[in-house]
């Protein structure tokens, strides 16, 4: 099967990672160790491994044409019809894309199922930014929401992530989505909260459903995602959410150092709830360098110390 003319898809926008060039690993099926039921993909049985794939040398033909029609490129982005790590050729295929990337990072979307695996793990530590999702922590969640392929021990996924925080000398980003009555319970939030603390990413996403899912479930409200955000303290977490309802008002300067002290803002977060004076005031608070503006992983986010 030939895969030349649907490997690459793009470039295209990205709000939070920039222009983005896509590569898919599985264009030709769904393979994934997950059958997740917010999915926008239709459900399909979970894999251990891919049975069918493009080979190292079309992708990276194909990464050289794209760079020739699109030389301003700021990620590369390895995902897939399913788990791009099952790719069983991606050691060998990250070292050849970091020979011809020059100063375009690369990105790996992943579902963080195989990270305590030790080829994945090296071969991850080789990527500008890993995302990885992390919808769950209990067995039962795991089972109940991203419906894992008996392959996967998820007891497993989260010291692994906390052994890669620390070992990796680049960007690692963890995406939580949140589904009503699955994983948005106190139980599970706090077994995330302690997660999120001990892996220590350099930036959170936290989202819902957005699109039609594979299967009958309902997205949160906006005001329980910021809710989980203003709990999860002074980590850089950043609420990905369509049509966020916006509720600008005024802050004095006090109010606005005690919030960020709190939490740190994004710059959708200020467009949708400081108003004119409000952001005059933080401006002077940003020369006067008592707020900090961060790059996270391509977010911008305003920190008070």
């Amino acid at each position: 099967m030939s895969y030349s003319n649907s490997i690459i898809f793009g470039p295209i926008p990205s709000r939070r990672f920039g222009i983005s060039l896509g590569i898919d690993l599985s264009s030709g099926k769904k393979q994934c160790n997950f059958d997740c039921l917010y999915c926008e993909l239709e459900g399909a049985k979970t894999v251990e491994k891919m049975d069918e794939f493009p080979s190292v040398e079309d992708i990276i033909k194909e990464i050289k044409n794209s760079f020739l029609i699109h030389p301003k490129i700021d990620v590369l982005t390895l995902t897939c019809n399913g788990e791009p790590t099952l790719y069983p050729k991606l050691n060998e295929l990250i070292d050849e894309i970091n020979k011809i990337k020059g100063n375009t990072k690369t990105l790996i979307l992943s579902n963080g199922s195989t990270i305590y695996k030790e080829d994945i793990f090296n071969t991850l530590l080789k990527i500008d930014i890993v995302k990885l999702s992390l919808d769950c922590v209990s067995e039962k969640c795991f089972k109940k929401l991203d419906r894992v392929n008996s392959s996967v021990e998820t007891q497993k996924i989260v010291p692994a992530m906390v052994h890669f925080s620390k070992q990796t000398t680049n960007d690692l980003v963890l995406e939580i989505l949140f589904v009503k009555d699955l994983n948005d319970n106190e139980a599970e939030i706090s077994l995330l909260y302690d997660a999120v603390t001990k892996i220590n990413p350099k930036r959170v996403d936290i989202g819902t459903i957005d699109r039609p899912p594979a299967y009958d479930v309902k997205p949160v409200a906006y005001e329980f995602l910021e809710k989980v955000a203003n709990r999860f303290g002074n980590v850089n977490v950043n609420i990905v959410y369509k049509n966020r309802p916006k509720l600008i008002q005024s802050f004095n300067i006090d109010e606005i150092i005690s919030m960020l002290k709190r939490r740190p803002l994004t710059n959708e977060d200020i467009e949708n709830m400081f108003d004119d004076n409000s952001k005059s005031i933080l401006n002077v608070l940003l020369k006067d360098k008592i707020v900090t503006i961060i790059n996270s992983s391509g977010v911008d986010f305003y920190k008070c110390f």
